[in-house]
């Protein structure tokens, strides 16, 4: 009959296809989740707005992070990497982001959170573009699955300007 070698050869064959079909199958549940989170943002101080001796515009706000997550979560899903960014334009550029804050979300259980914060990561415009500009503050996400292709969306809070004069 058969010798041990290829018996062990079919068993490790037939073992790597199942494993290979049980993550396209869990890649896939993925694709019946709708997920419905929600996010808001308040700028609660503009700690400073000054500009730099290189000539460019630094700003530090302190703000509210609220989110509820939780959607996001399925049993497929290892971690979410989130982020706050500003958005606006310039006469250069038709999209500038900068990014203000980001954090990794490890299991649904902190999918749900409230933070007070000042920007971590430094919001600076090449030029003088940001006297009295208006912006938006978008949360990002991306998911990242156990199996299976990692995903991104964001929601776009609007309405946020900065003040005329430097402080």
């Amino acid at each position: 009959m058969h010798s041990f070698g290829y018996r062990l050869n079919g068993l490790l064959t037939f073992s790597v296809t199942i494993l290979a079909l049980m993550c396209a199958i869990t890649s896939l549940s993925d694709n019946f989740n709708t997920p419905s989170p929600s996010a808001e943002i308040q700028i609660m101080n503009i700690n400073w707005f000054q500009k730099q001796p290189q000539g460019h515009d630094e700003v530090s706000l302190t703000m509210n992070v609220s989110a509820d997550l939780q959607s996001l979560f399925t049993w497929n899903t290892k971690q979410v990497f989130i982020f706050v960014a500003a958005e606006y334009e310039t006469p250069k550029n038709s999209l500038n982001q900068v990014s203000l804050w980001d954090a990794i979300i490890p299991a649904k259980e902190h999918a749900k959170f409230w933070i007070h914060t000042s920007n971590k990561y430094r919001f600076v415009d090449q030029g003088n573009n940001l006297c009295g500009k208006r912006f938006n503050l978008t949360l990002h996400w991306h998911v990242m699955p156990k199996t299976g292709k990692m995903f991104a969306d964001k929601i776009v809070l609007t309405g946020y300007s900065l003040p005329e004069e430097y402080r």
